[in-house]
Parts: C-alpha cells; structure tokens; sequence
C-alpha cells in the first residue's frame, strides 16, 4: 500500500492558492482513477483506491500546512507502512511554474509542511516537486505561496495536474522515469517538424519535367526573326 499525500491548507478561503497545489494534485489523481469518495480520517480527508496493482490512500492532512505530519504519522502507523511508502506532493520554490521533479529523501528547504512532516515520520520519504516559482524577495514569499494562481496560470496548471494524474500508475510503481514521461507528454508534448503553415500546404504532384521545345529554323531564318 501507498500513502500519496498532498499538502495545503483546508478551506475554501484557501483552495486555490499556490501553497495548495498539493491538495490540486491528489484531487486530480482521485478524479481521473475513480477513487471512493472523501472521508474523514487521520485528523485528513482521504480516498481509497489502485492505481495499476497498488493500492493507494490519497491524504489531504486537515491540521493547517505546518502540522501535516501529525496526519500523516498516524495514517503511516495505523497501516504499519515505513516512510518510504509515503510521496509527498508540494509547492516548490526553487522550480519555475509548471516544472515537475521527484525526489526520494532530502532536506525540507524551509517548506514548514516537509518540515512537520520530517519531525513525524523521518526525512525518508518520497516528493512531487510541483514548481510555483518565487516571487523575489525573501519577505514577498509569504503573501505570494499563500496568494491565489493567476488565470494567466490557469494552462499550465491544468497541464502539471492532468501529467501528475496520468502519471500516478508509474509513480505507485515506482518508476520514476516514467512518470515524469508522462508529466512531459502533458507539458511539453513534442512538435511536428513541420511548422503549421507548411502543414497546411497541399502536396505538389511529382513527375518528369516536360521536355524542351527544339527549335528547327534554319541560321538564316533566325537571323531574320531578330529584325523582325
């Protein structure tokens, strides 16, 4: 079993902020794959459900961002999983908008739900790095992570969202690398080599060039055509 758990803040107030593209991503997932409905558990609202042979309980902790851990330790415990069967979907900082990175263990790097998280259940667990940007400025980074996604964000959000969903199976797996295929088939799907005007442009027919024209006067009389 897998614990995929993503991280906000509860409350409409909050849904659509930058900080809670972690709840975005598990409510996709839970959509797409036809998990049950949400219930009330683990101080978090949680579905169960597969996704390919594993099945996975999708955590969206209700303790506010900075006590996530709390939800999560009990879940992790009450299944008698190790932290490594637990991946984190979050916000990062340090990743431009709609950029996607996994990570197996590592630091919390300030985010104060990894943090709580770490002091529960260890640093060694699995996370979705779901790229927000940053704003600038050290004292800017509040009010913007706890701002609300533009609607100019709105494509490439929708993008990030459906790849992580597509890609759940993979990551359940284990793979990786498959996974972040299938964020970039969302995100940035290749191109035709083509560009669209020549796309548009009907085919020429193909064939032998038609022969030229002999010319069968004799020198004088063309000579006398020049004067003409």
């Amino acid at each position: 079993m897998k614990l995929f758990v993503g991280l906000g803040n509860p409350g409409s107030k909050y849904a659509r902020n930058r900080h809670n593209i972690g709840f975005m991503a598990v409510d996709q997932i839970a959509e797409d794959h036809g998990f049950g409905p949400w219930k009330s558990k683990f101080q978090a609202e949680i579905a169960e459900g597969r996704l390919g042979n594993e099945k996975v309980l999708l955590i969206k902790p209700q303790t506010f961002m900075n006590r996530s851990g709390q939800s999560v330790g009990e879940a992790m415990r009450f299944y008698k999983l190790d932290s490594t069967d637990v991946t984190i979907f979050h916000d990062e900082l340090d990743l431009a908008p709609g950029k996607v990175r996994v990570k197996a263990g590592g630091g919390h790097a300030g985010h104060n739900g990894l943090r709580s998280i770490h002091e529960h259940i260890s640093p060694a667990y699995d996370r979705v790095r779901l790229g927000i940007g940053h704003p600038g400025r050290k004292e800017m980074v509040s009010p913007y992570v706890l701002g609300d996604f533009a609607k100019a964000d709105a494509d490439w959000l929708d993008d990030v969202l459906r790849g992580v969903s597509d890609g759940a199976g993979y990551l359940a797996d284990g793979d990786g690398g498959k996974f972040m295929n299938a964020v970039a088939l969302r995100t940035a799907p290749p191109r035709s080599s083509k560009s669209p005007a020549e796309a548009s442009k009907p085919a020429t027919k193909s064939g032998p060039e038609p022969a030229p024209e002999v010319d069968d006067r004799t020198a004088m009389q063309k000579l006398l055509d020049k004067f003409k």
